[in-house]
């Protein structure tokens, strides 16, 4: 299995959205985008499989020093192997790579956050950074993009936590901000056991409001010149939206089950969107 080959199976065996909007990318952006998808599965996989945070620390150590490899050396994994190219064909920074297992590491020693702002550091080093590197994989022409992409990954991210409140929970995390929580009168306790009522919906109904202007906000930083190059974002938003508008109809049921749309549905509002730009 070549570096190329083993990123492709990573990205096709996460069932992510992400991966509908690579699908209608010209070859060498699409290599490229999801060898960077790659490294954040990778990332995120040992802070989510490794029970143990010191041998969990130590892995990300090492991609660390792998990642420096990738700009300066040899790297051995297969992912760091197919970033090599990447990264400079598209002028990719270290320093974002290393922003993202940052944020991998917050995982590990910070379960809850007191407020927005804190939240959205997290957000920002886990997601935002990641749309930074994304737009210039897709290319663009007028910076201000960077503010789309960057604000564009945070909304990813902010629809993750709700998709994900349960199931959060369940590990011991607890991504909305504590102070909200406690503003709408729902404890920690009620999301653990799955307590649904009407102060945990209207907890929800403002976090998703708080996402969907993310979103609106993203598209608003977004300059009409780039608009077709950066089409593979405006699939993931589609996608993601839709998954949105999909959890606020079903209730906000998000304590005990995972909302997701099926593969066919995903692969139509990809194609619908790729056409419409």
């Amino acid at each position: 299995m070549t570096p190329d080959e083993y990123c492709r199976a990573k990205a096709a065996a996460s069932g992510s959205s992400f991966y509908y909007s690579f699908l209608f990318l010209p070859p060498p952006r699409r290599r490229a985008i999801v060898a960077l998808y790659a490294f954040c599965r990778e990332v995120d996989d040992v802070v989510d499989e490794v029970s143990d945070p010191a041998v969990a620390n130590t892995k990300l150590a090492w991609w660390r020093r792998e990642i420096g490899l990738v700009f300066a050396g040899q790297p051995s994994h297969p992912v760091a192997l197919a970033l090599q190219p990447t990264v400079r064909e598209f002028r990719l920074p270290e320093a974002h790579f290393q922003t993202v297992i940052d944020g991998m590491a917050m995982d590990l020693t910070q379960h809850s956050y007191l407020d927005y702002p804190a939240l959205e550091l997290y957000c920002h080093r886990v997601a935002g950074v990641v749309g930074l590197l994304s737009a210039e994989i897709f290319g663009y022409v007028n910076p201000a993009t960077k503010g789309y992409a960057r604000d564009l990954g945070i909304a990813f991210q902010l629809t993750n936590i709700i998709r994900d409140v349960g199931e959060d929970a369940r590990r011991g995390r607890f991504y909305l901000p504590q102070d909200e929580i406690q503003r709408f009168g729902v404890t920690a306790s009620a999301l653990l056991r799955g307590k649904y009522s009407d102060a945990f919906r209207q907890l929800m109904r403002f976090q998703l409001e708080r996402a969907r202007g993310t979103y609106e906000r993203a598209f608003a930083q977004l300059p009409a010149e780039d608009r077709k190059a950066q089409r593979a974002g405006l699939v993931m938003s589609a996608i993601y939206r839709t998954l949105l508008d999909e959890i606020a109809y079903d209730g906000f049921l998000v304590l005990d089950r995972r909302t997701s749309l099926t593969p066919l549905r995903k692969l139509w509002l990809a194609w619908r969107t790729w056409r419409s730009v």
